[in-house]
């Protein structure tokens, strides 16, 4: 199973998701290979129980996945820690929903919740928890206590650090990665659909829960690819994302 395990559904925070073009990110992801993703939207996004919602409406939910049109979409969200750094939290969308609602009072920057704090509040649940671009320099983990990084799944290998920090990124990821003993994981981070493909990975089996792919990404049975056009899927999504958001300002 191809999988990406860091996507957006929306064109950004502030933008409201539209059903639409979320499809255009779907099919975009199965013509670039993809048979799932994880939709890991930002726990703060605008509207984000409504995305929920219209997804629910909208596909059918099997094991931990949304069906759509054949491309498996994994429920997940991505949080904002104190002191820096955001987590992948991938699981089943009761699950997400709860955890979301119990980190309502943490949405704003003075207020989000430490990292110890999150771990406990989701240990043992059927969640896999990556730490999200962790050497990106705005919102780096590598500050954090090395002791409660041990407590993540895996640290996320991001197509937009490849692209903006250059191919070291991958070095620096993995060396992170093995000081603690995690594994790394591919997203590409995608905000726009021409970002898919530019890194994927190649599980040993096709997965239908958290927990399953949790098992496959710890015991090293899958691999992971960095597209040769990384750069000019990240650049061409990067310019088009721009454009649009003008576009929306202007209407």
């Amino acid at each position: 199973m191809n999988i990406d395990l860091h996507t957006h559904g929306k064109l950004s925070k502030k933008t409201d998701f539209s059903l639409d073009y979320f499809l255009s990110m779907a099919r975009e992801a199965t013509e670039n290979g993809l048979n799932a993703i994880a939709l890991t939207e930002h726990f703060n996004t605008r509207h984000y129980f409504d995305m929920m919602d219209q997804l629910d409406a909208s596909f059918d939910y099997r094991g931990d996945y949304y069906e759509v049109e054949g491309l498996r979409v994994f429920s997940g969200m991505e949080v904002d820690v104190r002191d820096k750094g955001h987590i992948l939290m991938i699981g089943h969308r009761d699950l997400i929903r709860q955890l979301r609602r119990e980190l309502e009072p943490h949405v704003e920057k003075d207020s989000f919740i430490p990292l110890d704090t999150l771990l406990d509040r989701t240990e043992g649940l059927p969640l896999l928890r990556i730490g999200a671009h962790p050497t990106r320099v705005s919102t780096p983990l590598t500050h954090h206590d090395p002791q409660v990084l041990t407590r993540l799944d895996a640290f996320d290998l991001n197509a937009k650090d490849l692209y903006e920090a250059g191919p070291e990124t991958a070095a620096h990821v993995r060396e992170l990665a093995a000081h603690i003993g995690l594994p790394v994981t591919a997203g590409s981070d995608s905000h726009q659909p021409l970002q898919f493909g530019s890194v994927v990975n190649k599980l040993e089996q096709t997965c239908d829960t958290a927990e399953q792919l949790r098992a496959i990404i710890r015991e090293g049975r899958y691999t992971l690819d960095i597209s040769p056009c990384l750069h000019v899927k990240v650049k061409g999504a990067q310019m088009m994302k721009e454009l649009l958001k003008r576009s929306m300002v202007v209407a």
